[in-house]
């Protein structure tokens, strides 16, 4: 197993570079930056859907108006991903491609993708009026094609000097709308060709004809072997480190909502909603409790194991991981690197989405119709996503069990392990506890002096800015905003109960980029440590403190505020004492 792991570990570098593609990136933040949007619709969307779940019919006129809400929200989501994924990309390229001085425009990029992906995506009738059933999740692909294009048009144009150049007189702004003028009419060309030739020669929207070129490949992925392949790759990533989801999810976001829009079509149209590969799928079953499936763990630490240290962790991290933030098992226990935790971590998300697809394929289980937010609770975000049927009940009994069958055995042996080690400690205290009695005069003082040595945080604390009228400003970025809120929330408790003039925000990395100025320091949590060299070249530009974490001083830090205090202002201490 130390093997497999080593293995593994060899090529991290390349697992690192993908989740840094600035490709994938852009589609994990463009998709970041609509959420709000998705996560709203669905609140209507359940509000006029469920009720005919329960026999309740709603009054017409409030059906309509909950499902027009619903379609100008979601309905348009391809449309608003093009626009996000291009200002993502297009910043992205401004920090690391673009020429000393030279910038693209994210406001323009996000006018002209949105203006390609309705050329690729929408089909004007004769008499004036708009087919814009590929405007949501069926014209994801085309909101990339567009963004993309869109981008990697302005930079060329921008690098090769392709403008109207206008006298110095003119104003920035009104030059700036005159330099971008070559670029933008490049890339909407560029989209109007391409649909051209689609309808030319395939008789279809380009929306449709690559989603029909995808088709196999979303079919491939939605077959047992693909679902297992997937929700094997996410766990195998984080297990040594790096963030799976950043790394896989990228590629199949398209299907993973478009099959949540298809589901509920079906459920409309009195058929079984029969597709399994959704984003609450993904969340709810193959992510049950958080990456590697860990829902189960810390009840078993709490209930079953002997160790103090697992018995400790479970009580910390049961409920964080109840809504999907298990970033405090991971590096506590820890399972992330532990050999311990390496089949169980892998196994059990694969038999949870294979189980989970066999539900939904042979015993009439509802695919996931819904998007509802990550955190919800993965038993109630099963039960609400499949339309409250009584066999999703059953079918989290099942997982929940397949799970403890997995994970037990291996938490069985780790426990043995960390008991004989606290035997072997406790012994080790007893034999130095022992000692000769003679000495104790002499050593008093010398223990005496060694135990006062700790208190030197309290200085710490003492001699930071509580007289200045500006805040020290902290952002802690994670993955989703989830862990990060975590050392965000005990660095505030820190600040108030030691009276320290310091505030704290949690972020999300990749949705950072317009409030990274607002703050002085920036606390990069482990998951996301892969950005490190990113971030670092935007918080050089702006003199901003990037500290970047290790696990389980990371998880440390959350539960204990007068150390997060600390741990910032001493990483600042030093940079003025080098100063």
């Amino acid at each position: 197993m130390n093997g497999i792991i080593k293995a593994i570990e060899k090529h991290q570098s390349t697992f690192e570079k993908i989740s840094r593609n600035i490709y994938l990136q852009a589609i994990k933040d463009g998709f970041l930056a609509a959420m709000p949007v998705i996560l709203f619709s669905s609140i209507f969307l359940l509000c006029s859907s469920l009720p005919s779940v329960f026999g309740v019919d709603l009054p017409a006129g409030l059906n309509d108006w909950l499902n027009k809400i619903y379609n100008f929200t979601m309905g348009i989501v391809g449309l608003l991903v093009s626009a996000t994924t291009a200002r993502c990309l297009a910043g992205s390229m401004n920090r690391s491609k673009m020429p000393a001085g030279k910038a693209i425009s994210e406001v323009s990029v996000m006018i002209a993708a949105v203006c390609g992906f309705l050329l690729l995506a929408v089909t004007q009738q004769k008499d004036g009026s708009f087919i814009t059933g590929n405007m949501g999740t069926n014209g994801i692909l085309s909101s990339f094609v567009s963004a993309f294009l869109t981008v990697n048009v302005y930079r060329f144009c921008i690098i090769k000097d392709i403008t109207i150049h206008m006298p110095k007189e003119v104003p920035g702004t009104i030059a700036q709308n005159f330099r971008d003028i070559f670029a933008y009419s490049f890339s909407v060309l560029g989209c109007a060709l391409i649909d051209f030739l689609s309808r030319q020669f395939v008789k279809v929207p380009f929306a449709e004809v690559i989603a029909k070129l995808f088709q196999p490949i979303f079919n491939g992925a939605e077959s047992y072997l693909g679902m297992a392949f997937i929700w094997f790759l996410i766990p195998l990533f984080w297990f040594v480190g790096v963030h799976g989801p950043s790394v896989v999810k990228p590629a199949i976001e398209a299907p993973l909502f478009g099959n949540t829009t298809l589901n509920l079509a079906l459920q409309k149209a009195g058929e079984h909603p029969s597709h399994a590969l959704t984003e609450n799928f993904g969340n709810f079953v193959g992510e049950l409790g958080g990456t590697g499936a860990t829902f189960v763990v810390p009840f078993i630490f709490m209930i079953a194991m002997h160790s103090k240290q697992l018995r400790a962790v479970g009580k910390a991290s049961f409920i964080p991981v109840m809504f999907a933030v298990n970033e405090p098992l991971l590096f506590a226990a820890p399972m992330i690197l532990n050999p311990y935790m390496f089949v169980p971590f892998l196994l059990a998300p694969v038999a949870n989405v294979l189980i989970g697809k066999a539900f939904i394929q042979f015993l009439g289980m509802n695919g996931f119709m819904y998007v509802l937010p990550w955190a919800t609770p993965g038993p109630i975000g099963t039960f609400l996503a499949t339309g409250f049927q009584p066999i999703s009940l059953l079918f989290v009994v099942v997982l929940l069990a397949v799970d403890v069958l997995i994970y037990f055995p291996f938490c069985r042996a780790y426990d043995k392990e960390l008991c004989d080690q606290e035997a072997a400690k406790m012994a080790e205290e007893g034999l130095a506890t022992a000692g000769p009695a003679v000495e104790t005069a002499t050593a008093a003082p010398e223990v005496a002096v060694t135990e006062e040595v700790p208190a030197e945080p309290e200085t710490t604390i003492e001699n930071v800015n509580k007289d200045s009228d500006d805040p020290t400003r902290v952002l802690v970025l994670c993955a989703g905003a989830g862990t990060s809120e975590l050392l965000a929330n005990a660095l505030k408790e820190g600040a108030e109960e030691y009276n320290v003039n310091l505030t704290a925000r949690a972020g999300a990395y990749g949705s950072h980029y317009d409030i990274l100025p607002n703050f002085d320091v920036v606390v990069l949590a482990p998951q996301v440590k892969t950005y490190y060299n990113d971030l670092k070249k935007d918080t050089d530009k702006l003199g901003i403190k990037l500290i970047k974490t290790q696990g389980k001083q990371y998880i440390d830090l959350t539960r204990a505020p007068k150390e997060a205090i600390n741990f910032v202002m001493s990483q600042l201490n030093e940079d003025d004492a080098e100063a």
